[in-house]
């Protein structure tokens, strides 16, 4: 596989203009004062009125269609109106304007052509200017004339003006970007929009009982267990200990809930033995379930199990309040409800508002454009409709997310739309992706193709300096099957403001997830467990908004595969845990050298701060923490100038094998022919083999270190013994300075005192038993 040139996968600094151009008085845009500034024309059509009928039989299906040049947007036709109203904005990109007159005509849909009804002109260059905070400008009426007279066709009221990106009716405007988009549906799927993930909560079923279970078999002691069912999510306790009528269980399930609350809780208490009968069901509407904020424990509740029998056919005969179960229930609000990794969380606040601490800065984000997007074919010629996307843009960033507008056909799109989000921690990370929309000329059909990924780029807040602008190129990376691939490039600019500088370090000092987190720990595996049932809750409901935010945005964005078994990504986390080791190996390979004399003059240096240190003990912390702050002042002159981006050296994607990245892409369970699968299945025994061994070995020390004193060699340990007694005797009676000196001299000595033989401690210690022998 061809390595691409490191240089194209770079991070670039790059100076746009942001603010735009200074305009009348001291005005600024400074709302989008981090987007370079685009001019709009605006038409904004309301309403008609006494437009002449069909034939003077009866009335028209009028629609309204505004020209500029060769671009053209049409409204919605309606039917028999002669007074109808539209309320639809049209934007028109100055820089694409190719004309000096804007047209604007009534038409009546009819089957085969339409017809001409009226219409009214403008010349661009007498249009009016309108920057906002200014009021929006208010519509006129204006006369339709005939195309061949000045005889009156009735009224259309217009308001037109230039403006840009910053006015309030650019989000819901028809954008000459998407000229070529047909449909009313396909025309929502490229709007910029704001969503908001729901709110989520934990929910902990706390099963402690049943009592009076009536079991269908009675001659039998009944193997009791309860299942719980949320939604999509089922759990199940343990059968009971206890084999009667009044089983005991008292086991926690938790559930992922999220509001609004659409489904109940709905509990089956099943025998094992039997595995088609329901000794009771319950189910619970979650809105009134209790909502506990901290640790303080809730009253539990009995609730009573209905009990279905089955008679004749499809009839059901129903017993109510036959039995009874015994639950504690409660709404976790003390709890952050993790959808995202913990390594790149955008928000960490727990689910009650309640518990919020107030914001310590703001984030800003422009979304200027993208280059060199690579080319897709549509009808024999290349094209690529980008659309980037913010959960904070498709970007996401806490609860928030967001969608810029789709810009058609185009291999450098420019967006120039800015975002802005609270800020409750700075050791939070803002996610930004960037998406092909494959859903514009057929709409939302099922079983459509998916929005495909052209890039993802994070930012670390904590990486970034207050108050200042970063204005930078990142490469968007797709691994592929076939290797990493640069998809082109996004150009963003972000701020950090901080609102309060004492809260954000006091911040760093905080726990980094709610308290309820470390009094009452999940496990592990709870933890995958509702996280993965999050995302799916997550991706359901934002994918009912409209436009919808699709499921392969919102798992693309939150990273649902990433805990999947990778090759690659294996032997990049073991390249940085030697990165982490590689300084300490450094350290020790220096020592190594004072020992063995290398530099005379630095060991002997060395000789005398050592001696200092021992007989002055109290210099040896601050001696340490001086040190280590003059590390950190002399490394402010290298400190990173640009924030942090993809690396693909360091996560191996640049020397990944074909078939590692295959495996990587493969689903699970696995797709793949059974040779392959043995092959892969050899070399994963292969690795953990060495990993055994790594294993083993530790373990042999430890249990060397536990045989000193265990008796296990009696003659070592009671050479161990005897040693420390009289190592006891010597250092009670010799300071302790002393023995420091000589330790350390001693470690010091020079080479014409040293044996290349290993010393005599660590022959004993390589001597002692350990429990090998005992293995199979």
């Amino acid at each position: 596989m061809q390595r691409p040139p490191q240089e194209d996968f770079s991070l670039k600094e790059t100076r746009p203009h942001l603010g735009g151009r200074k305009v009348t008085g001291d005005k600024r845009n400074s709302t989008y004062d981090l987007v370079e500034q685009m001019q709009y024309l605006y038409v904004r059509v309301v309403k008609a009125k006494d437009l002449p009928g069909k034939d003077l039989t009866g009335s028209l299906d009028p629609y309204v269609e505004v020209r500029l040049g060769n671009y053209r947007g049409t409204t919605p036709h309606l039917e028999k109106k002669s007074n109808p109203e539209w309320n639809r904005v049209f934007a028109f990109s100055k820089e694409r304007i190719q004309a000096s007159t804007l047209e604007v005509y009534v038409k009546d849909k009819d089957f085969l052509k339409d017809d001409f009804v009226g219409r009214v002109t403008f010349d661009l260059n007498e249009i009016p200017k309108r920057v906002p905070p200014d009021s929006p400008l208010a519509p006129q009426w204006y006369r339709l004339e005939d195309r061949h007279s000045n005889k009156v066709r009735g009224e259309l009221m217009l308001a037109v003006w230039m403006g840009t990106q910053a006015d309030e009716a650019f989000p819901e405007s028809w954008h000459s970007d998407a000229a070529t988009v047909v449909g009313a549906d396909a025309l929502a799927n490229i709007r910029s929009k704001v969503y908001l993930s729901p709110k989520l909560w934990y929910l902990r079923v706390n099963v402690i009982e049943a009592q009076d279970l009536i079991p269908g078999d009675r001659s039998r002691f009944p193997e009791v267990y309860v299942k719980a069912i949320l939604g999509n999510q089922v759990l199940k306790t343990r059968v009971s200990m206890s084999k009667t009528i009044n089983p005991m269980w008292n086991e926690d399930l938790m559930f992922v809930a999220a509001e609004p609350f659409e489904e109940p809780l709905i509990l089956n208490v099943e025998d094992r033995g039997a595995p088609n009968e329901v000794l009771g069901r319950c189910a619970i509407p979650l809105q009134y379930i209790d909502k506990r904020l901290d640790y303080r424990p809730i009253n539990s509740k009995w609730y009573n199990l209905e009990k279905h029998i089955m008679v004749e056919g499809d009839k059901k005969k129903e017993f109510k309040f036959a039995s009874k179960i015994h639950l504690r229930l409660y709404l976790e609000g003390g709890y952050h409800v993790l959808d995202e990794s913990t390594h790149y969380s955008s928000d960490l606040r727990p689910t009650a508002k309640q518990l919020w601490k107030s914001s310590i800065g703001v984030l800003e984000l422009g979304i200027l454009s993208a280059t060199g997007l690579s080319p897709k074919t549509k009808d024999g010629r290349a094209t690529t409709d980008a659309y980037c996307v913010a959960a904070y843009c498709v970007a996401k960033y806490g609860q928030k997310w967001i969608r810029t507008r789709t810009i058609v056909d185009s291999f450098a799109p420019k967006w120039n739309e800015q975002y802005t989000w609270e800020v409750f921690d700075p050791c939070t990370v803002i996610t930004i992706g960037v998406f092909d929309n494959c859903h514009l000329h057929g709409g939302d059909k099922p079983g459509g193709a998916p929005d495909s990924r052209i890039g993802k780029v994070r930012i670390r807040l904590s990486t970034l300096e207050t108050d200042r602008v970063y204005t930078h190129s990142y490469p968007l990376l797709v691994l592929h099957p076939t290797g990493v691939k640069k998809m082109g490039e996004i150009h963003l600019a972000v701020r950090f403001t901080c609102s309060s500088l004492m809260n954000m370090m006091h911040m760093y000092s905080q726990p980094l997830l709610p308290k309820m987190h470390y009094i009452f720990p999940l496990t592990v595996t709870q933890l995958d467990n509702l996280r993965h049932q999050a995302t799916q809750i997550v991706s359901m409901r934002l994918s009912r908004a409209e436009p919808p935010l699709r499921k392969e945005i919102v798992e693309y964005m939150l990273d649902v595969g990433s805990h999947m078994w990778s090759m690659r990504r294996s032997k990049a986390n073991f390249f940085r845990i030697m990165g982490v080791l590689g300084g300490l190996i450094a350290i020790g390979r220096w020592f190594d050298q004072i020992c063995n004399w290398k530099n005379p003059i630095t060991t002997v240096l060395i000789h005398i701060l050592f001696l200092i240190l021992v007989l002055y003990p109290e210099l040896i912390l601050p001696t340490i923490f001086l040190y280590l702050f003059l590390i950190g002042v002399w490394y402010y002159r290298w400190r990173p100038r640009n924030p942090p981006h993809m690396d693909t050296r360091l996560s191996c994607a640049e020397n990944a094998q074909p078939d590692e990245l295959d495996e990587e892409f493969d689903t699970f369970p696995t797709s793949r022919p059974p040779e392959f699968v043995r092959m892969r299945y050899d070399r994963l025994r292969s690795i953990a083999g060495r990993i055994q061994t790594v294993v083993g070995d530790l373990a042999t020390q430890g249990e060397r270190l536990q045989s000193l004193l265990s008796w296990r060699d009696p003659r070592a340990t009671a050479l161990f013994v005897i040693f420390c007694l009289i190592a006891a005797i010597l250092l009670y009676v010799t300071p302790f300075q002393v023995v420091a000196l000589l330790t350390g001299f001693y470690v010091l000595r020079h080479p014409r005192f040293r044996h290349k033989l290993p010393s005599a401690p660590l022959n004993f210690f390589r001597r002692l038993p350990a429990r090998t022998d005992c293995m199979l």
